[in-house]
């Protein structure tokens, strides 16, 4: 298409306005095949240049106080021209969008874990903490702990499956915006020149309706690239845990891309085109904002659900990511009318706060009230003792998080229940400590609290002392193995738990081995009252037959309990042999000449001390079945 210049051959504002008339109706496409079929912004630039000087004049024409010289005849062809060239340029500007409108890779979106301080949590099986039957290959109980929601431990709820693969750096991210462009720099230029006539000429309605329809549409896209679906309130609620752990996950690595590049870049955008203002703000939000709400409903559902112990660690990720996203929020949504989205996502993580908080005392709860009474074999670590320490751990990893969120300490709450059945915890030794700290301490106490009813039903009292050490040596392992931990419990209270467990060994040593140590006593060995008299092999060989026969039995019976740490096992080992070994040598030392001149000696002097140093390497190795135990020769 070729156009007239715009110029009027005598320069009149009648013939400027007939030259511009003539370039406007060439490219109505109601009228021309020709305009419909091409589009003035991909011919050349001259004639781009025409069309926009072309409107330019008729709206200065419209607009000047020299239409009042016009006839109405002209005055209505004027203002029906810019009418014309309103919806033209109304296509154009629709057009501009749509063949700008990018498909983004959701990697390329998608922001480096090295652009943010903050570090989702991915999940890590724990050996320790996954299988209920403690890796012994034997069967057990299983750990039944009554979550809130009438779920059950081995309903994945072990927060094993949380561990973090390493720890994370407590920093807020800053300069962590990362614009990109969404459109070309050349379409931006041309949106401009659109734009600004569109509004120009009272048109500014159509023009947002339009900018604002494709863009909302290209964010929508986007969306669904990176995963983020339409899901209601009762909709997230209705998932199973596992999977919304996953999406958990997908939204925390998406809302980063969402807010740090698409929205930032998509508020670049329309400061680009329409220069700031009243309608800029309109169009952004009209952009934004229901994708924006719809980013929220997410984790607004996330904080209003059933709270459950497994839930913790992902409501406090959520929580940590909306803190890191907050500053950058708060830069983006800076306007009057944006303020909504900005409360919507403070409001929302108070929320994930106040779920956190409560969450953690119906974790305490829970572990109170775990109901599993069949003791596990060989006293070894009960799978609730595990899940708790486990637990802890995972609370430590998020120490910072916590220690803010958790302000209240937890025995003013716990008084209040009035039930005279529940532990008292004696705090004043542990002035200074933080409420976190209080509520880690008070669930180890309640912890023994719960293995201390359970102890009670071994049947053997030495076997309930055992059960007691290696749980409490167990906490007291996991404590210190992390530094995090150690740090928040304090060593007087580890000191308090090393004294717990090393006085359940004396308790089992004197359980087991007093009556075994008596009967190598020398008292009632003796004739005639005198120890210069005789000794009476018939008394003799009783205490050689009781002590064979005491010690088979200890044997048969502890060489299937379990003290699974090595170190402990052998601290365990050498006490015993330190009292047993010496005592049995000095008897059989004293009295094997009265036994073997006797008739079958055999039939007492069964054991040397060296069978007795080897049999008690037997001791709580867990066997299914006792080892023989090995006779003299």
């Amino acid at each position: 298409m070729e156009s007239p210049d715009i110029r009027g051959g005598d320069g009149s504002d009648f013939a400027t306005l007939e030259t511009a008339e003539k370039i406007i109706l060439r490219w109505d496409s109601t009228t021309s095949e020709e305009a419909k079929e091409n589009l003035i912004f991909q011919s050349d630039r001259e004639e781009v240049d025409r069309y926009l000087q072309a409107v330019d004049e008729v709206q200065r024409l419209v607009s000047s106080v020299s239409i009042s010289d016009f006839d109405s005849r002209h005055e209505v062809k004027a203002r029906s021209t810019i009418q014309i060239a309103m919806a033209r340029l109304e296509d154009e500007l629709r057009n501009i969008l749509l063949s700008q409108t990018s498909t983004f890779e959701p990697d390329s979106l998608l922001l480096d874990s090295s652009a943010s301080s903050f570090a989702t949590r991915a999940d890590l099986e724990d050996t320790e903490t996954a299988p209920p039957n403690d890796g012994e290959g034997e069967e057990q109980e299983e750990m039944n702990l009554v979550l809130p929601d009438g779920s059950d431990s081995n309903s994945g709820s072990d927060p094993g499956s949380s561990r973090l693969s390493s720890r994370r750096s407590s920093c807020k991210s800053t300069s962590s915006i990362r614009e990109i462009d969404l459109v070309s720099s050349e379409a931006v230029s041309d949106l401009r020149s659109i734009v600004r006539r569109m509004i120009g000429a009272g048109y500014s309605r159509e023009c947002l309706q339009v900018y604002g329809n494709v863009r909302k549409s290209a964010m929508e896209t986007i969306f669904k690239q990176l995963g983020i679906v339409k899901l209601g309130i009762g909709d997230v609620q209705r998932l199973d845990w596992d999977v919304v752990e996953v999406k958990i996950r997908r939204w925390i690595r998406a809302a980063k891309a969402c807010v740090r590049v698409v929205f930032a870049s998509e508020k670049r955008l329309c400061e680009q085109i329409f220069d700031g203002g009243e309608v800029e703000e309109t169009c952004f939000m009209e952009i934004v904002k229901s994708s924006a709400l719809q980013l929220l409903t997410f984790p607004e559902a996330i904080s209003i659900s059933r709270r459950s112990p497994e839930k913790l660690f992902k409501i406090l990720d959520l929580h940590d990511a909306l803190a890191d996203l907050l500053p950058d929020m708060e830069e983006i949504f800076n306007s009057e009318s944006s303020e909504t989205i900005l409360a919507q996502a403070t409001e929302i993580q108070s929320r994930l706060a106040e779920a956190a908080r409560g969450t953690l005392v119906e974790f305490e709860n829970a572990i109170f009230r775990e109901p599993s009474v069949v003791p596990v074999p060989g006293g070894t670590i009960h799978p609730l003792t595990r899940y708790v320490m486990n637990y802890l751990n995972l609370i430590a990893d998020y120490k910072q998080t916590l220690v803010e969120l958790v302000m209240s300490k937890p025995c003013a709450g716990l008084k209040c229940t009035n039930d005279p059945v529940k532990p008292d915890m004696d705090i004043s030794q542990l002035e200074g400590c933080s409420p976190l700290a209080l509520h880690c301490i008070w669930t180890m106490v309640m912890l023994q609290f719960n293995l201390e009813g359970k102890s009670l039903h071994y049947r053997d009292e030495a076997l309930s002392h055992i059960f007691i050490m290696n749980n409490v040596h167990y906490i007291v392992q996991k404590v210190k193995s992390s530094p995090e931990l150690r740090e928040i419990i304090g060593d007087l209270y580890l000191r308090r738990l090393t004294g717990i467990f090393r006085h359940a060994a004396t308790k089992y040593q004197r359980a087991t081995w007093v009556r075994v140590l008596n009967s190598l006593r020398d008292e009632g060995l003796h004739v005639s009252g005198s120890f210069s008299s005789g000794v009476s092999k018939s008394a003799l060989r009783e205490r050689f037959k009781a002590f064979n026969t005491m010690f088979e039995e200890v044997h048969r019976v502890q060489s299937t309990w379990s003290v699974p740490d090595a170190q402990l096992r052998e601290e365990l080992r050498i006490s015993l042999s330190e009292h047993l070994i010496p005592a049995y040598r000095s008897f059989l030392g004293r009295f094997r000449g009265h036994i073997e001149s006797g008739r079958h000696p055999e039939n007492y002097l069964k054991y040397s001390v060296e069978n007795l140093e080897t049999a008690v390497l037997d001791f709580f190795e867990g066997y299914t079945t006792a080892p023989h135990l090995r006779r003299s020769q």
